[in-house]
């Protein structure tokens, strides 16, 4: 349910910048290696939970079905597919159990997929105990600074979709939260690309999140929260034409071809469209 990590993603986010210490130059130090939370596994009921060191959940995996999407947020990661039907290219920041990666590798056949993860004790256990397939023309996992790659000019873009689930070993909100981080992702995207995140709709970092992304975004709309307050937010590169009525056609058309239940998720939108309109109104904005 969430990711986990003591990394080098939280350092940059957090560091003094230029001239903050006050403090004489001193010259730069070799970059630390970064220290991850053990992992660790548990089972339920034929379910596999990872845990990085303690009780909270970070990706589970139903053995009978590896590529399914156990786990109700991540589940609602996939609700770009209600306005892009076939991406050439999707991917994920933060591996987690690979549920995202597997999912999108084997609906979009004709697709490409990148997976970001800065653990490397992550990849391994998701390609060991999580049926992650080995990298091909296809699929490619990068061990990286999820930062590093969204800013990367060779990375802009060329995603149609983008998958964001980013969290430290305190759990006090996604790692990178900066306006800065939003506008490189914004800008890893193709004009009508999406990108989703993963928030906690009620922890404090959730409106700091969702202002950047609306700083960086032309648009947002807010799922239903699920779990523990998990709250998937849908930002959109380019202002969507909102049809309702088509996105409730669409939403049929995924759950035949999938079994996700996408009826909620434009329920969930269409719901928080009609609270902003309703804010506006009392606002007296048009």
């Amino acid at each position: 349910m969430l990711i986990k990590r003591n990394s080098m993603e939280a350092q940059a986010n957090r560091k003094a910048g230029p001239g903050k210490s006050g403090k004489p130059e001193v010259a730069p130090k070799a970059p630390r290696k970064p220290k991850f939370a053990p992992i660790t596994l548990s089972e339920q009921d034929g379910v596999v939970f990872l845990h990085f060191g303690t009780e909270w959940i970070q990706g589970a995996m139903r053995k009978r079905k590896p590529d399914w999407i156990e786990l109700e947020y991540a589940q609602q990661m996939m609700s770009w597919m209600l306005f892009i039907e076939q991406p050439s290219h999707v991917a994920q920041l933060g591996l987690g159990t690979g549920a995202l990666t597997k999912f999108c590798y084997r609906q979009f056949p004709d697709a490409r997929v990148t997976a970001v993860e800065l653990n490397p004790a992550v990849i391994t256990v998701c390609h060991s105990m999580f049926k992650l397939p080995q990298e091909d023309e296809r699929l490619s996992i990068r061990e990286m600074d999820a930062m590093d790659f969204v800013t990367d000019p060779a990375n802009h873009g060329t995603l149609d979709a983008l998958q964001v689930d980013l969290y430290d070993a305190t759990v006090k909100g996604p790692v990178l939260d900066t306006p800065e981080f939003y506008e490189a992702c914004a800008a890893c995207l193709k004009p009508h690309g999406i990108m989703t995140v993963n928030l906690f709709g009620d922890h404090p970092s959730y409106n700091k999140n969702y202002k950047a992304m609306r700083y960086a975004f032309a648009d947002t709309l807010c799922l239903a929260p699920v779990h523990e307050g998990n709250v998937v937010v849908v930002a959109f590169k380019t202002r969507p034409e909102l049809d309702f009525k088509s996105l409730h056609e669409r939403a049929a058309q995924i759950k035949a071809a999938t079994k996700l239940p996408t009826k909620s998720w434009v329920t969930g939108m269409q719901t928080w469209h009609q609270l902003r309109l309703d804010k506006l109104e009392k606002q007296g904005k048009p």
